[in-house]
Parts: C-alpha cells; structure tokens; sequence
C-alpha cells in the first residue's frame, strides 16, 4: 500500500473513497509522521488525541453508504487561531493559554462538514503579529528544508506541517501575507482568498479588515478544493460576500491562450535577490509558452503599501486587542502578587511623606489590567498595540491613520487600473529566500520589510496565491506570487495551475533523513 503521507489531497481522499486505504490507517500514518518529525519542525501546538477514533467512524459511515464530502477522510490541520469548540485556541500566547471557544469557526464547519478529521492546531506567530513564527510563546517552528531557517510567517506552523507531509491541507489566516510568504518559504501551495470570500467568524480578530482565512496545500487542484469546503456567505459575519462561490475545478486546466499576465515593475527593483529574480523570469517565460500574453503594469503606490499597512494593522490591532483585560476570560496575572506588590510600594511611599505621588499610585484594579497585559502579551504584540494605540490617539489620528486609509484607497485604484490592462498579475513573493532563525529577531523594520510584496493585496483585498517555482543553489523553495481582481480565485487559480505543469518544484520534498538527524541531536 502507498504511504498516505505521500499521496496529495485529491489522490488521498479518492484512495478512501475505492477502499485502498481507510481515513483511519490515513489520520495513523499522519500523526505518527508528526510524531517521529515533528520534534525537528515545531509545526503543531497541540493534538487531538481523538482523530483516529473519529477517522474510524467516517470509515463505518462510508461501509454503510452515507455521502461523502471533498474531503472525506483526509487529515487536516488549523491554524491555532481558529476556534474549535472546547479544544485549546491559545493564538500561541500566554494569554489564551488556557482558552476553549464555546463554539466553532465557520471554516472549522467547513472542514468537517466536507468530512474532513482535524488532527491537530499548528502554531503561529503570537496573535499572528509577524513574519517568522519565531514571535510564538510556546515555540519556534523551523523550516522543514532547512531546520536553521525560518518557515515564514505568521501561518509557518501550517506552511510547515504541509511542507513535512503531516496533513496535505491546513487552514492559515493572512493579514498581510501570512499565507503567501510561508508558502514560498516552505515550498507549498498557499491561497488567501479575496477580502470577504471566506468568513472570518471564529478567526481571532488581529486586524479586521485585512484578516482572510486561507489553505496551504501541495497542489494547485487540492488548494481548489480546500476553497469550496471554506468558502461562501456566513450570515455570522457582516463581511462575508453573500455571492455563492463557482466550482473552482471546473475550469481548473483550461489552457491560457490569450490570457494577459502583468508584470508588477515596481517588484523588480533594487532588493529582490538575484536567485528569485532569476526563478521569476524562468517563471514568466514559461507561462508565456503555456499560451499567456505578458504585458507591464505599474503599482505605483506599492512604495507606501508598509508604512500604510503597519498603521492600519496596529491600530486594528490595539483595538481588537483591548478586550484581553483579565477580567473576561483568559491569562490573569496573580492578584496576590499584584496587591502584594503593591502594598509595598505604598508603604514606602507613605514613609516618605509624598502625597501627591500616593494620590497617583495606581489601584489595584488598574495594577492588575497593567500586570495581566504586561505578562500575558510577548514582546511583538505590544509592540503594535502601543504603535495602534499611538496613530489613534487624539492629536496623531489625522496624521497618521486616516493619511494610511488615504492611501490604501490609492493601492486600491492601482489594482483596478492595473486590472484594466490585465487578468492576472506576477511577481516575486519575498525580497529574499527564508533568512537564519535569530537573523532578524532584533530588527522589526527588516521583519516587516518581509511583506513588501505581499501586503498590496490585503489593503485592497484580491485574491493572491504563492506557487512553487524553484530553488536557491542552497536548496532553499521559492515561490512565485499571483494575483486576481476580486472574487476571480477560479481566473487565478487556473493560471497557478497552468504554471504548476512547467515545473516539478511542487513535487519535490524535505529530506527526511535530515529531520530525523535533527530529531535525535535534539533529544
């Protein structure tokens, strides 16, 4: 029998599907891959102990004839900021480490009404603030390629686990290429839908509207199918399109004669690394003799797309962030300490006779919303909670908030003027291929600069995708980035498709051998 953990989505779930193997021995040979590698990769927080057990009744329900769904039997994974109901959700930080939603995602209700088994929640950046997944309080994810590089972020837990052949499809969430720029690093197929296709009820808000949930996959097809399980209107989120998505595989390997592919200039500039810009040019010209027309186009505000994004994301986030207080549910600093702490600072206060400085001495109320917050939250959160708190503060609000929204309306007008011009556009994922763990842990200007190429498309909410393209000398994946006007995933997912037959880049695997070694010097 073929190792499940070799097959892809589509060849997984129709292997079920003619009896040759079974969602149980599939979820077994999933999590005991997790189990021999994962120990080198740090892609998962926690597993669910229960998805053999659930993968054997899907088993009994496809022996009594019961419809099956897209992903019947097929191990998958979420992304560990997506709510499941009475499961750990901890965003990777010390204040929801103890966390059960009372309720599920909607695209956790997608998963499984499509038959899907959740084996287990894939670690992030904390609260899904950064580039590297090296900003997780639990742990640091590495890149299945290269242990001593980073996997991306803040979906590197996702990107890993199916770059290392635990589960052929985990759910990510993107914010400003948290889907795409893992994807590249990894190797893997990674799609954020448009702003709006899929919705984000369940998803832990980091910046409401930027967030977009989306899959990493090996195959153009499988990430097709893991959009029709997640799309679709959800009368549970006010953003949701209420449009019934197309079948994306329908049209799937239609040829690309005529179709008009934009080169983004402005991606092409000084600070691409010359590897990617060189797999980018491979790239285009092979797209070209699959039948496409490349044509120039220009984003000529892409330039202000950080700073832009950094203000809105921040302040969105310093919001959505308010209502972690201690009070409501999740980490709570020790209150004995707290009031302890600060009985001693009274005290000596008091001796000194100090009035006025005892009048300001905090409560302990405020202490302990001070306490909780400064424990609970790791060092890249407050960072943007204190830049949100900033930009929206009386006197900086017009300066620098509703300057970035000006601004993201100007991307936007450049999408669709580039749009005029052409169905699809291209460029290179990242600046530069996966950097060392630690390499950029002390710049968050060089992190942030991580997303140059990726953040256009959530401040103006198109589809975009990261398709393997190639390699560095040193082994390292790269990716190449396509996007689509709104609510065009079939248009863009056709043009991956048509590349993803030009190259075997998608088809090539981390080398186990080099993760076992890992394993055991670790051990």
């Amino acid at each position: 029998m073929t190792d499940p953990t070799r097959l892809s989505l589509v060849e997984l779930r129709d292997a079920i599907a003619r009896g040759e193997t079974s969602s149980a021995q599939a979820v077994a040979a999933a999590a005991a891959r997790i189990e021999r590698f994962d120990g080198a990769v740090g892609s998962f927080l926690s597993l669910d102990d229960d998805a053999v057990e659930r993968a054997g009744r899907i088993d009994e329900e496809l022996k009594s004839g019961k419809d099956s769904g897209s992903l019947t039997g097929v191990p998958v994974a979420v992304k560990d900021n997506l709510c499941r109901k009475d499961r750990l959700t901890t965003c990777a930080s010390r204040m929801l480490s103890n966390f059960r939603p009372p309720y599920d995602a909607t695209v956790v209700q997608g998963l499984e009404r499509e038959r899907g088994v959740i084996v287990g929640a894939t670690n992030l950046d904390e609260f899904a603030m950064g580039s590297s997944t090296e900003n997780s309080a639990v742990r640091v994810t590495r890149n299945p390629w290269d242990p001593t590089r980073i996997p991306g972020g803040s979906s590197g837990g996702s990107a890993a686990a199916v770059a290392a052949r635990f589960v052929p499809l985990a759910l990510g969430s993107d914010t400003g290429g948290s889907i795409r720029q893992p994807a590249a690093h990894c190797g893997v197929v990674g799609l954020k839908p448009t702003y709006g296709r899929v919705s984000r009820y369940g998803l832990v808000a980091f910046a409401s509207s930027l967030d977009q949930v989306g899959v990493f996959t090996r195959t153009v097809a499988d990430a097709a199918v893991g959009l029709q399980a997640i799309a679709g209107a959800d009368s549970s989120d006010a953003t949701c399109s209420p449009e019934t998505p197309p079948d994306y595989l329908a049209n799937l390997d239609q040829p690309l004669d005529g179709l008009r592919i934009g080169v983004v200039e402005e991606r092409l500039a000084e600070g691409l690394d010359d590897e990617l810009r060189a797999t980018f040019d491979q790239s285009i010209a092979a797209l070209k003799e699959r039948g496409a027309k490349i044509v120039q186009v220009s984003l000529p505000r892409q330039k202000y797309g950080i700073a832009a994004y950094y203000v809105i994301a921040s302040s969105e986030a310093s919001s959505n962030l308010g209502r972690y207080d201690g009070i409501r549910y999740g980490f709570r600093a020790d209150e004995r300490e707290t009031f302890e702490r600060l009985a001693e600072e009274r005290k000596a206060l008091e001796a000194t006779g100090d009035a006025k400085k005892l009048d300001a001495l905090d409560s302990a109320l405020v202490r302990m919303y001070r306490e909780t917050r400064s424990q609970g939250f790791g060092v890249e959160v407050k960072r943007r909670i204190m830049l949100g708190t900033f930009a929206l503060s009386a006197g900086y609000f017009d300066q620098y908030y509703m300057q970035a929204a000006k601004v993201r309306r100007l991307i936007r007008q450049d999408y669709e003027q580039a749009f005029a011009n052409c169905d699809v556009l291209a460029g290179p994922v990242t600046p530069t291929p996966a950097f060392k763990i630690g390499e950029r842990v002390d710049d968050p200007l060089a992190m942030y600069l991580s997303d140059l190429y990726t953040v256009g498309a959530n401040l103006s909410g198109v589809p975009a995708l990261s398709v393997p393209a190639g390699f560095t000398k040193s082994g390292l994946p790269i990716g190449l980035h396509l996007e689509a006007p709104w609510f065009a995933e079939a248009r863009l997912l056709q043009a991956a498709r048509a590349f993803e037959t030009t190259t075997d880049a998608g088809t090539k695997s981390p080398n186990d051998e080099a993760l076992a070694a890992l394993v055991v010097a670790s051990s």
